[in-house]
């Protein structure tokens, strides 16, 4: 069970270093950027990460999430099962559903108004603000559930 935990804590991680980035520095730098192309810059990223390694992870711990769930129900005690599990509802919350209830939605929105410039100057202030708050919320989720997971493997 701690090979799953840790392998599974180390995926996490790296899906809160990706969401830290955009956090730190990405979502920054396209803001500074006028609307149009800092609007272009995120529709690009926006449909080239369909076909990365970061979706395979960010998919992949949703399965993963609920496996170590059901384990920690079933296999683990103390401190290793409220850890696990707390990791468990800070992936499936925290990073899962704020992406696909906030940021998804926001990315489609973004992504229809392609072509349409006025719309997107107006809209793309309020999209960057809103939409990396909600990448704040990604990255703390996906790191809590790593320090989480980290953490319980070392107590299984």
């Amino acid at each position: 069970m701690e090979w799953i935990l840790m392998n599974a804590g180390i995926a996490v991680a790296l899906v809160a270093g990706v969401f830290l980035g955009f956090s730190d520095f990405i979502m920054r730098g396209l803001a500074q950027a006028p609307a149009s192309q800092g609007a272009a810059g995120m529709v690009g990223l926006n449909r080239t990460v369909y076909r990365s390694v970061f979706m395979v992870l960010l998919m992949g711990l949703v399965p993963v999430s609920a496996t170590l769930g059901i384990l920690a129900l079933w296999q683990f005690e103390g401190a290793a099962r409220a850890l696990t599990l707390a990791g468990v509802v800070a992936y499936l919350i925290g990073v899962f559903a704020v992406t696909g209830m906030g940021n998804v939605p926001m990315n489609t929105r973004l992504d229809a108004m392609d072509g349409q410039p006025r719309e997107t100057a107006d809209y793309w202030p309020r999209y960057a603000q809103r939409w990396t708050r909600l990448n704040h919320a990604r990255t703390a989720g996906s790191a809590l559930a790593a320090v989480c997971w980290l953490t319980a493997a070392h107590m299984v």
